[in-house]
């Protein structure tokens, strides 16, 4: 069955370091995900993993080539188109939570929605749906020094899909919880991908991680083949 495309990379390069010695991460990638897909990929460190995340949520740009999400060419946008890019339609998970210490958990979540312009009462009523989603409901008044790193880590899932985005990426998101909050934190996203009828590109060092997802890719010298 042929999937819309969510997001692609057309003829994509990217390198990094000085002149003398630059770092050829991609040169002439061309992938694409479908809608309603869910793909990880692994690979070495330093082999690209975390900048192909950045190229597909806007947040780096190829030196050559040309992302595109939901259909839409992202090199023609200037900043505040792209913010507004990723506000509407994206979803971003990373392995450090970056909740506001500040906020409380249905604060936090519903923040994202009130920066779109969606009135105070429907963001609240978004953030506490997505709150009890995660199992938090009983959480949701506390600040995040209150809260264990998967508690946190939950809340950080949620402020994810308060636009509701079709495209959710996650850059290592169970990367700094131990073995038992990692799980629960998987099982968590890849039900609410399924639940939630989201597109994810998933970031991960964990294979077993990755082969949950249905369909896991190695980056290798900047290609993306099977795991």
């Amino acid at each position: 069955m042929n999937h819309p495309i969510a997001l692609e990379f057309r003829g994509v390069s990217k390198t990094f370091g000085a002149t003398e010695e630059p770092v050829v991460l991609f040169e002439g990638l061309d992938w694409s995900l479908g809608t309603g897909q869910s793909v990880a990929v692994v690979g070495e460190s330093g082999a690209g993993k975390t900048t192909l995340l950045h190229l597909a949520a806007t947040l780096e740009r190829p030196d050559a080539g040309e992302v595109l999400v939901d259909g839409r060419p992202t090199a023609g946008l200037d900043e505040r188109e792209l913010s507004g890019l990723r506000t509407r339609s994206l979803g971003l998970v990373f392995q450090f939570h970056f909740l506001l210490k500040e906020f409380t958990v249905v604060e936090n979540v519903a923040l994202p929605s009130w920066l779109a312009g969606v009135s105070k009462k429907e963001s609240w009523d978004r953030a506490r749906r997505l709150v009890s989603l995660v199992g938090l409901e009983k959480r949701s008044q506390h600040y995040p020094h209150q809260l264990s790193g998967g508690e946190r880590q939950r809340v950080a899932l949620a402020r994810a899909l308060v636009n509701d985005p079709a495209l959710l990426l996650a850059d290592e998101p169970t990367g700094n919880l131990d073995v038992r909050h990692a799980r629960a934190v998987q099982d968590l996203l890849l039900g609410l991908v399924a639940t939630e009828g989201k597109t994810l590109l998933l970031v991960t060092h964990d294979q077993e991680f990755a082969r949950r997802t249905g369909q896991a890719l190695r980056l290798e010298a900047g290609r993306l083949v099977p795991l």
